[in-house]
C-alpha cells in the first residue's frame, strides 16, 4: 500500500457535480493498493498515518498529530500511484490491484482511520473525481506498507 499524505488547509472531492467529501484542516490521502497488499497493510498504514506528527506546535515545530490538531481526513483511492513509466510514454498499471481486491482494502483502511478516532471523508472508489485542495506548507509524505515493497 502506498499513501501520499498531503497536509491541507481545506480540501474537497466532487463526483458528477456533487461533493462527496470535504474537510477543513487535515490530510488529503491518495491511496494506492497493489497485489501483495493485505488487511495487515491497511491496518499498518492507518496506524502510521494516525500517529504522524505533521502539525506545528506552539514553537513552530512539526510535533502534533492530526488528532491533536483537530484535523479531518479526505481519503481518495488512487490506482495511478502504481503507474510504471519506465518503458515508453504511456503508464502501465499492472502493479495496481484489481478493483475487487483494492476496494475492500481501501474501505478497511478508512475504517481503521476511524478506529483511531479520526473523521474520514472519501471520494468514490473507481470514479472520475475532481479534487481541490489547498496545500499547507506544503507538507507531503509518502507512507508505504511492507506489502507494497
Amino acid at each position: 500500500m502506498k499513501v501520499v499524505v498531503q497536509r491541507s488547509k481545506q480540501a474537497s472531492v466532487t463526483v458528477g457535480g456533487e461533493i462527496t467529501g470535504a474537510i477543513d484542516s487535515g490530510y488529503v490521502l491518495l491511496v494506492g493498493i497493489t497485489h501483495n497488499d493485505t488487511e495487515a497493510d491497511a491496518v499498518y498504514a492507518a496506524k502510521k498515518i494516525a500517529g504522524l506528527r505533521l502539525f506545528e506546535d506552539e514553537d513552530g515545530k512539526m510535533n502534533r498529530s492530526i488528532d491533536e490538531a483537530g484535523g479531518g481526513i479526505l481519503s481518495i483511492s488512487q490506482f495511478t500511484l502504481y503507474g510504471d513509466v519506465k518503458k515508453g510514454r504511456r503508464p502501465s498499471f499492472v502493479e495496481a490491484a484489481r478493483p475487487d481486491q483494492a476496494e475492500p482494502l481501501w474501505l478497511r483502511f478508512n475504517d481503521e482511520l476511524r478506529h483511531h478516532g479520526l473523521t474520514v471523508e472519501t471520494g468514490v472508489f473507481g470514479a472520475m473525481m475532481d479534487v481541490q485542495l489547498v496545500n499547507d506548507g506544503p507538507v507531503t509524505i509518502i507512507v508505504e506498507s511492507n506489502g507494497s515493497k
